[in-house]
């Protein structure tokens, strides 16, 4: 059953999104060749705290860690380590948030350094066809409208799109209805309401949309080892459009 929300409800979700936000605006002045992704991990943990909000990630379904942080290959789930983050890399960093028992979830990518040209396209499509997803949540339109532009902005552009991980209705739980793949056809799918809160969060490979998982049972990465880039945001439905909530 999807969850609609009232607009007092999607006014009491805004702080969990904002905790988010203000994580990504002061961990990326950190983000740089010699720093590890535990410290990545550390930081975020602790700026989530000193905002009023509650770590969610770390011990949901056994992860264990406060974020999740992919680099390369790895398309999410990546379990913050002592690696040490190299020029070139691509870095994939998602947090979830809780404040006030409403939660927020976001994505964002970051060069690390200086990337070669492939991986700056990668990550411009990757937002692009975020934006597009986005600009399509409105109500009396169906998710096949997003997940169709998505789709055939990645593909248009030589991409695949990750299928077996979704994105997912979200409020005072982090994963609720509906859940989706971010590939579709325009016009069919659900009715999209007004009150509906999800993320939109398409992950973008530049070779095959296949992906293995590592041991660790969390660990996603791409089945030929090529780059994935992704950005996520929290959306709601409202009469004057979508309104993202962990916007920065």
């Amino acid at each position: 059953m999807i969850i609609l929300k009232s607009p007092r409800e999607i006014e009491e979700m805004k702080p969990a999104g904002q905790i988010i936000a203000d994580c990504y605006r002061e961990v990326a002045k950190l983000i740089e060749p010699g720093i590890t992704t535990q410290e990545i991990n550390d930081f975020v943990a602790k700026h989530i705290t000193k905002l009023g909000g509650k770590q969610f990630t770390k011990g949901y379904n056994g992860f264990p860690a406060e974020t999740c942080i992919s680099v390369n290959d790895v398309v999410a789930h990546g379990i913050p380590s002592n690696r040490v983050l190299a020029d070139g890399d691509l870095l994939k960093l998602d947090i979830v948030a809780e404040y006030g028992g409403w939660f927020g979830d976001s994505c964002m990518s970051f060069a690390v350094g200086n990337i070669r040209p492939e991986a700056q396209k990668l990550m411009k499509v990757a937002k692009e066809c975020l934006d597009l997803g986005i600009a399509r949540a409105l109500p009396g339109g169906r998710l096949g409208d997003i997940t169709s532009a998505i789709q055939q902005h990645a593909e248009a552009n030589g991409y695949s799109v990750v299928r077996d991980l979704l994105a997912h209705g979200i409020g005072r739980s982090l994963h609720e209805e509906p859940s989706y793949e971010h590939i579709g056809v325009a016009g069919k799918g659900i009715r999209l309401k007004e009150g509906m809160v999800f993320t939109i969060e398409p992950m973008i490979n530049e070779g095959t949309f296949h992906i293995t998982i590592d041991d660790d049972e969390w660990t996603a990465r791409t089945a030929d080892g090529k780059l994935s880039a992704q950005y996520e945001h929290t959306i709601a439905v409202t009469p004057d459009g979508p309104l993202i909530l962990t916007a920065q």
